[in-house]
C-alpha cells in the first residue's frame, strides 16, 4: 500500500512539500499576527492509537472474507480525512477515531462476504477510497468499525467505444483512470483539485465536481450505470442513458456516502482526448461584474470547459501562484478560461467568448495567468500544509445558489465568518471563487485563513456554523460537491425537511437493517 498512501498527517506526496515564499510569511505576520507553531507535529511512530475493540472471533470471521489489516501505521492512514481540524488533532498524536481494522476486499463478492459479516456482528463499515473527506465522511458515531478500503478493486473493467463508455472499479484513483483510459485515446475530463489521491468510487459516493465542470460535466452528470453491494443484496442500476421507468434509483446512490450501501462499480461517459487544451486570464474591476459575465457565457454560450473567478482577496493573495502575494493590489478580479477540442473548435470558441467578455467590460490578460493556473491547479492542499507548519489555520467551504441569490450569498458567508473568527480573537482573510456554473447559478468556494488561536478546532467550529446558518439563511445548499459527512449533517436535515428525513431513513432501514454502514454520517437521526 505504500506507493498508495498520501501523507499521514497533511496532504499528497511527501517529496512535494515546500516551506512558504517569504512574502506570505510576511504577509501572514501583518495582516493577521500569525506566528510560528510552537511545536512541530508528532511522530508517526508516536500517534497512539485505541485498542482494537475487536473479538478474535470478529477477526477470524473478517479474514474469511477480505485480507485484514490491524497495525497501528494502517489504521492511523485511515483515521479520518483530510479536513485542517481532522490534520490538526492528528498532528497533535490524536488518533482516537482509528478504525478498529482495515479490511480490503478484492471484489464485489468479496464486499457483499465482509458486509454481511459485519452486520451479523454489529460492526460498522466505513468504505475508504482516497480518505480525501473534508467534512468528516470517515467518522462514524458509535463503537467498533471497520475502513474497508478499496484500493485493491482498480480495474477498467470494459472499455465500450461504440457507446462511448467505461466500466470502472471504485478503488482507482483519478490519475489512474486518465492513463489507463488515455492508452485508449480517451478521457474522463474528471479534474477536482483532490484529483491525485481520491477515487471513482468517492467521486460518485460524494457527488464530486471537477474543475472542467462547465465542458465536461459533475461527475454524476458522467455516470450511467453503478453496481452496489449492501447488507441485503446487490443493486444493479442503469440500463440505459435515460429512462422513464419510475424515479433514477442510480440518483439516490450518487452522494450516499457509503450510508446506503458501497459501490463496486462505475459505468462513465469518456470523451476523445481533446486535440488541443488552452487557459487564459481575465480581469474585471469587481466580483460583481465578473460574475455577470461568467453568467452571460453559461446562459448564452460559448461555455468554455474551465469557467472560474477568484474575487478580489483571492485575486490579491494569488492561490494560483504564492510567489507572487502583494505583487498587484489592484489586481481586481481574476477569471480564468480554459478551452478543449480540436483547434479549430477551441479557436471558434475564444473569439466568441472574447466578445462576450469584452463585452461585459472584461481586460484580457493573456495565456500566462490561465497557465499559471493550470500548472498550480492542485496545489492548494499543500499550500495549507505549509500554512499549518507556519503557525496559520486555513480551511474552504462551499454551497451553490441561483444566480439571483449568488451577491446575497456571497455577502452574508464572508461576514458569518469574518464575524465570528474575529470575535474569538483570529481575524480571517476570507476569499472566494467561483468554479462552476449553470444556466440558472453557480457555486461559491470560500478559503479562510487565520491564526491558529489557543483552540483552532472549536473555533473553527463557531465559524463554520454560523457560515452554515448563512447558508441555509440566504437560499443556498449546505454543499456543491464536498459532502454531507457528519460536518453538515444537521444542516442537510434543515435543508431537506422532516418529511424527507424521514424517507431517507426509511430506505437506508431497507438497505441496511443493522445501521452498519458509516452510521451518524449524511443520514439524519429520528428526531433531527
Amino acid at each position: 500500500m505504500a506507493e498508495r498512501d498520501m501523507l499521514w498527517s497533511g496532504w499528497g506526496d511527501p517529496s512535494r512539500a515546500a516551506p512558504l515564499p517569504e512574502p506570505v510569511v510576511g504577509l501572514l505576520r501583518d495582516l493577521l499576527g500569525v506566528r510560528p507553531a510552537e511545536a512541530p507535529p508528532v511522530a508517526l511512530a508516536d500517534v497512539k492509537v485505541p485498542p482494537c475493540r475487536l473479538t478474535s472471533d470478529d477477526l477470524d470471521a473478517l479474514a474469511g472474507t477480505a485480507v485484514v489489516r490491524t497495525d497501528a501505521e494502517t489504521r492511523v492512514r485511515h483515521t479520518r480525512g483530510k479536513s485542517t481540524s481532522d490534520l490538526l488533532r492528528l498532528r497533535a498524536g490524536d488518533a482516537s477515531d482509528a478504525p478498529d481494522a482495515v479490511v480490503l476486499p478484492g471484489s464485489h463478492d468479496e464486499v457483499l462476504a465482509v458486509l454481511r459479516a459485519c452486520a451479523a456482528r454489529g460492526i460498522a463499515v466505513v468504505p475508504f477510497g482516497g480518505g480525501t473527506s473534508v467534512v468528516g465522511g470517515l467518522t462514524p458515531r458509535g463503537g467498533a468499525f471497520v475502513a474497508l478500503d478499496l484500493w485493491r478493486m482498480s480495474a477498467l473493467l470494459a472499455l465500450d467505444e461504440t457507446s462511448r463508455t467505461a466500466v470502472l472499479q471504485p478503488g482507482l484513483r483519478a490519475p489512474e483512470v486518465e492513463a489507463l483510459l488515455a492508452a485508449r485515446g480517451y478521457t474522463l475530463g474528471h479534474f477536482p483539485q483532490s484529483y491525485e489521491w481520491a477515487s471513482v468510487g468517492g467521486f460518485a459516493a460524494a457527488r464530486s465536481s471537477g474543475q472542467a465542470s462547465a465542458g465536461y460535466g459533475r461527475f454524476d452528470d458522467m455516470v450511467v450505470a453503478l453496481t452496489v453491494a449492501t447488507p441485503e443484496g446487490t443493486l444493479d442500476l442503469g440500463r440505459a442513458p435515460r429512462s422513464a421507468a419510475g424515479p433514477d434509483l442510480r440518483q439516490l446512490v450518487l452522494g450516499s456516502e457509503g450510508a446506503l450501501g458501497v459501490i463496486t462499480s462505475v459505468t462513465v461517459r469518456v470523451h476523445p482526448v481533446p486535440e488541443e487544451r488552452s487557459y487564459e486570464g481575465w480581469r474585471f474591476t469587481t466580483f460583481d461584474a465578473g460574475a455577470a459575465a461568467l453568467r452571460r457565457l453559461a446562459q448564452d454560450g460559448p461555455l468554455p470547459a474551465v469557467l472560474r473567478l477568484g474575487d478580489e482577496a483571492e485575486t490579491m493573495v494569488g492561490l494560483a501562484d504564492p510567489s507572487a502575494v502583494g505583487a498587484a493590489s489592484d489586481a481586481g478580479c481574476l477569471a480564468v478560461l480554459g478551452f478543449e477540442g480540436t483547434a479549430e473548435a477551441v479557436a471558434a470558441r475564444r473569439e466568441q467568448a472574447a466578445r462576450v467578455l469584452a463585452r461585459a467590460g472584461g481586460e484580457p490578460l493573456g495565456a500566462a495567468p490561465g497557465d499559471r493556473w493550470e500548472r498550480g491547479r492542485f496545489d492548494a492542499p499543500y499550500l495549507r500544509d505549509a500554512l499549518l507548519d507556519a503557525g496559520a489555520f486555513v480551511e474552504t467551504l462551499e454551497t451553490a445558489t441561483f444566480w439571483s441569490g449568488l451577491p446575497g450569498l456571497y455577502e452574508a458567508v464572508r461576514r458569518a465568518l469574518t464575524e465570528t473568527l474575529a470575535g474569538a480573537g483570529t481575524p480571517p482573510l476570507v476569499m472566494c471563487h467561483i468554479s462552476h456554473v449553470y444556466p440558472s447559478g453557480a457555486s461559491l468556494y470560500f478559503t479562510v485563513v487565520a491564526a491558529q488561536g489557543s483552540d483552532p478546532v472549536a473555533d473553527w467550529a463557531r465559524a463554520k456554523g454560523a457560515a452554515c446558518d448563512a447558508i441555509l439563511a440566504g437560499g443556498g445548499t449546505i454543499s456543491h460537491h464536498h459532502g454531507v459527512g457528519t460536518d453538515h449533517r444537521d444542516w442537510y436535515a434543515r435543508e431537506i425537511g422532516p418529511l424527507g428525513a424521514s424517507l431517507l431513513r426509511a430506505v437506508k432501514e431497507r438497505l441496511d437493517p443493522a445501521g452498519i454502514l458509516n452510521p451518524g454520517v449524511l443520514v439524519p437521526a429520528a428526531g433531527e
